[in-house]
C-alpha cells in the first residue's frame, strides 16, 4: 500500500485490524479511522516531511549529548559545524 502509493487496499485492511485479537493493532487502525481523510491523502500526496524530522531528531541528540556540559554558544557552534559538514559540495564526481 506504502510503495505503490495507492490507498485501495487501505480499507480492506483496515476492517481486519480492528476485528484482530491483537488489542495494540486494533487500537491503531481505530486511531487511523478517526482522521482517515489524512490517512488517505498521505498515501496519495508525493511529499514527506522525513527530512524534517531527520533534522529534528540530530538537533535533539545534539542536545542531549551537550546536556549540563556548556553553554547556548557551544551548541550552537557544533550545530553550525555539523550542518557545514552535511551541505552538498557542488563540482564533486560522485
Amino acid at each position: 500500500m506504502l510503495y505503490s502509493h495507492s490507498p485501495d487496499s487501505l480499507d480492506e485492511w483496515l476492517k481486519i485490524c480492528t476485528h484482530s485479537q491483537f488489542h495494540d493493532l486494533r487500537e491503531f487502525a481505530l486511531g487511523l479511522l478517526r482522521d482517515l481523510d489524512a490517512v488517505r491523502n498521505a498515501f496519495s500526496s508525493p511529499w514527506s516531511n522525513g527530512p524534517a524530522e531527520g533534522h529534528i531528531c540530530r538537533l535533539k541528540l545534539l542536545k542531549r549529548q551537550m546536556y549540563g556540559r556548556a553553554k547556548l554558544d557551544l551548541l550552537r557552534i557544533r550545530v553550525l559545524a555539523r550542518s557545514l559538514t552535511l551541505a552538498p559540495t557542488y563540482g564533486e564526481a560522485f
